[in-house]
């Protein structure tokens, strides 16, 4: 048997997602196989800071026995420091969902500390996370995606009314309108005409810098798990039906009880589900992704089907889609986090 490695599992952030990722978290500690891995919980407060051992076990509400607890070190007022965290172990599981976890900012910490990490790296996580650069890379290279406008909070602030008008020009209503740089449907609301669309626009820009105007498209929401390095694979389609009441598959239809039906594998013609693999390996490529992605998209019945986003670091409880999809294509949960890590080992050696 090989050597054991510590991977330290890094959560929580000052995102809308905080408690998403605590979730992830504790489906991750829970399922690493512990005859190679020996998880660290590593928890990073809503306020930003690096939490102690103490807090951070609260965080996860897990008996210390389970994991590997790494000690005080002091450093920042919360009483971690994340260098001395970060330097201790092998490999580091990036679960922080949303601003400064998925963006690149994290990851760009753990590449100044030199050590290996699961996922995207600061390039392809600042653009994936950006819908309106994602969107432009994509569009560079010819492939299908759902138009959109940019929104700046500043012309918005400035003048509203022009900001609305220039956004009318290129997209006609009605709208689906999001903040350019969130997940987890944070922010999201249709606008129908103008009378809803400032509200709309106004409610995307308490999350962010840009709000991203949308065509609210009329079709089946399918997603595609990528999954690899030089040569990415794709897992079979899933399908997103929101349930009655919710128009839309929003936060409370992600995370609410009974919000929406997942369906693994999507019932789509063979023709169909082929073009969405392709293209989800191509939307990957396209940002420079590694290791994983969920990438989302809309199917039409008479238009060609469309990418929508992609999400460098999709949620990971057992129930979540990207490890649902890779289980019906034949990768068990326990071996999906086996393979991500043995992933992020090997190129950071190389």
């Amino acid at each position: 048997m090989g050597k054991v490695l510590r991977v330290a599992v890094v959560f929580g952030g000052r995102s809308a997602e905080h408690p998403v990722s605590v979730a992830s978290a504790r489906s991750v500690l829970a399922n690493l196989d512990r005859s190679r891995f020996l998880p660290v919980p590593v928890g990073i407060g809503p306020d930003g800071g690096w939490l102690t051992p103490e807090a951070t076990r609260r965080a996860v509400q897990s008996e210390t026995s389970a994991f590997h607890w790494l000690p005080a070190t002091g450093g920042p007022a919360r009483g971690a420091d994340p260098w001395a965290l970060l330097a201790s172990v092998d490999c580091v599981f990036p679960l922080v969902h949303g601003s400064t976890g998925e963006d690149g900012s994290l990851q760009g910490l753990l590449e100044l500390c030199n050590v290996a990490y699961v996922g995207c790296g600061v390039v392809a996580s600042a653009t994936g996370i950006d819908k309106w650069l994602a969107k432009l890379a994509w569009k560079a290279l010819g492939l299908p995606t759902v138009p959109a406008w940019r929104v700046p909070g500043e012309d918005f602030a400035d003048d509203a009314e022009a900001a609305l008008r220039a956004a009318e020009q290129a997209i006609p209503y009605p709208w689906f309108v999001k903040p350019a740089r969130a997940g987890s449907s944070v922010g999201v609301s249709p606008a129908r005409s103008r009378e809803d669309a400032p509200a709309a626009v106004r409610q995307a820009l308490t999350h962010g810098r840009y709000a991203l105007v949308e065509p609210l498209v009329r079709g089946r929401e399918i997603e595609c798990a990528v999954l690899g390095g030089e040569r990415p694979a794709a897992s079979v389609v899933g399908e997103i039906r929101p349930s009655r009441g919710h128009e839309f598959y929003d936060y409370e239809a992600k995370y609410g009880e009974g919000g929406a039906d997942l369906i693994v594998p999507a019932d789509l013609p063979q023709g169909a589900a082929a073009k969405v693999q392709e293209l989800a390996v191509a939307a990957f490529r396209a940002i420079d992704g590694a290791d994983l992605a969920r990438v989302d998209f809309f199917v039409t019945d008479k238009g060609p089907t469309l990418l929508n986003e992609i999400n460098t670091l999709p949620g990971f409880t057992a129930a979540s889609m990207y490890p649902r999809l890779w289980e019906a294509t034949g990768v068990p949960y326990r071996e999906l986090l086996t393979r991500l890590v043995t992933m992020a080992v090997q190129r950071h050696g190389r």
